[in-house]
């Protein structure tokens, strides 16, 4: 019986580590390394809760507990890293096409965002979840997470009309 739970866990993360990295990562304000360290919170939470929820849906599992941890993460304030607008020394940047730059900036405003409304525009647009499942992940009520992302969404766009700098 371990022997199967390793198995199907080892074959989910393998199919899908990649996207939860990037929900992580964009669900921590573009921080790769506090991603990485959400990513691997969750996937350790869904190794005991395998059995459970191995046949129902583990994606959903996980991408609520990512939403919840960068919430409370993001409250947590306990790392002693302060934000600057320049990193010293940042070395040039060769020619980028319009996409790249177009994410950069995007990433940078939800960056920005506190941390419920970013879960909430990212659980919504980037994983096109309902505003139903939107809640459930965010634990809060539906007209909860309309008005987070609501808020989100119009942040968002005063941010983007505003010049935006790159967060790395």
């Amino acid at each position: 019986m371990g022997q199967l739970r390793a198995d199907g866990f080892d074959r989910f993360v393998a199919a899908r580590g990649s996207s939860l990295l990037h929900l992580a990562r964009l669900l921590t304000g573009g921080d790769r390394h506090r991603a990485e360290d959400l990513l691997q919170e969750a996937l350790v939470k869904l190794w005991f809760a395998w059995p459970k929820v191995a046949e129902q849906a583990p994606e959903a599992y996980v991408r609520r507990i990512l939403a919840r941890a960068a919430a409370r993460s993001a409250r947590r304030r306990w790392w002693s890293e302060h934000p600057v607008d320049r990193l010293p020394d940042s070395p040039e940047v060769g020619d980028e096409t319009a996409a790249v730059d177009e994410r950069t900036r995007l990433e940078a405003a939800l960056a920005l965002l506190p941390a419920r409304q970013r879960a909430a525009v990212v659980l919504r647009y980037y994983q096109d979840l309902s505003e139903r499942h939107v809640a459930e992940a965010l634990g809060c009520p539906i007209g909860t997470a309309r008005s987070l992302t609501a808020r989100g969404v119009a942040r968002l766009r005063q941010l983007l009309g505003e010049a935006v700098e790159p967060v790395e």
